[in-house]
């Protein structure tokens, strides 16, 4: 599931591609919205909240657009070949005359008043990467719930946006307690640390094309040293050597290290 980071630098590439550029085509190939026309409206912006993406158009209309778990927006230029997957998976296509954006195996994708985003994205907590981000607020409401496992608050966007299932990871590892740690047997200390660690790891990725929370970045893409934890099973812990276990936390794989990581696991 893309994290935060990413759709933020999805709707970047968007709102770049096609902001103040009027449609030449439109097409949205789901059920509800496949008859309705963009063309001749100028797109004005693309922005990201949490994990969702907000296109917003000419006349008061957003285009409302979720990745979940394997959705992707692709830009290409006039004449570009599209290699975002087979034809059949193609639920989007905005056309100016500079470039078309196509939205691929998208699970969300709406077209509703500006003025109704709040339907859309209203329940979402603070933004990580947003201009609401309110530490204290992120903390109570992860807090909330004492004993909800730590990674599940963590993924919960109503308690704060952005977090995937990597910095989930990443973050128990961290704040050195197991996903399945109550959240409220968290050191007071330590979690108001997570939620500014958390903040620090997505803004200091926030440009990259190749995500690290270790800071190492001398390996090349895909190493697994960019990663304290996570897609790192039966590999050496970086900070004490044992080797990194994995099991599902609510259908999702999840990893830490057993010597380092306090706390209940499977």
């Amino acid at each position: 599931m893309p994290e935060g980071d990413t759709v933020l630098q999805t709707a970047k590439r968007l709102h770049t591609a096609l902001a103040d550029q009027v449609l030449t085509r439109s097409d949205l190939r789901v059920p509800r919205f496949a008859t309705a026309d963009l063309t001749g409206r100028t797109i004005l912006a693309t922005l990201s909240r949490g994990k969702h993406l907000l296109t917003r158009i000419e006349g008061g209309l957003t285009l409302h657009s979720h990745l979940r778990m394997d959705g992707s927006w692709r830009v290409y230029a006039p004449g570009e070949r599209w290699r975002g997957g087979p034809a059949h998976q193609i639920r989007a296509i905005l056309s100016t005359a500079d470039h078309t954006a196509v939205g691929y195996r998208l699970p969300v994708l709406e077209l509703l008043r500006t003025a109704d985003e709040e339907k859309a994205v209203g329940h979402l907590g603070p933004d990580l990467l947003g201009p609401d981000w309110d530490p204290d607020t992120a903390l109570r409401n992860l807090l909330a719930a004492p004993a909800r496992p730590l990674g599940e608050a963590l993924l919960d966007q109503r308690n704060l946006a952005g977090i995937g299932n990597i910095y989930k990871s990443e973050l128990c590892f961290l704040a050195r307690a197991t996903p399945w740690l109550p959240v409220g047997d968290l050191p007071a200390t330590i979690a108001v640390r997570l939620v500014t660690t958390a903040k620090q790891l997505l803004e200091a990725n926030r440009d990259r094309p190749v995500r690290t929370t270790t800071g190492s970045r001398a390996r090349g893409f895909g190493s697994p040293e960019r990663l304290w934890v996570y897609g790192r099973t039966h590999r050496p812990c970086l900070r004490c050597g044992a080797p990194i276990r994995t099991a599902e936390q609510d259908t999702r794989p999840t990893y830490w290290c057993p010597r380092c990581q306090s706390g209940p696991t499977p």
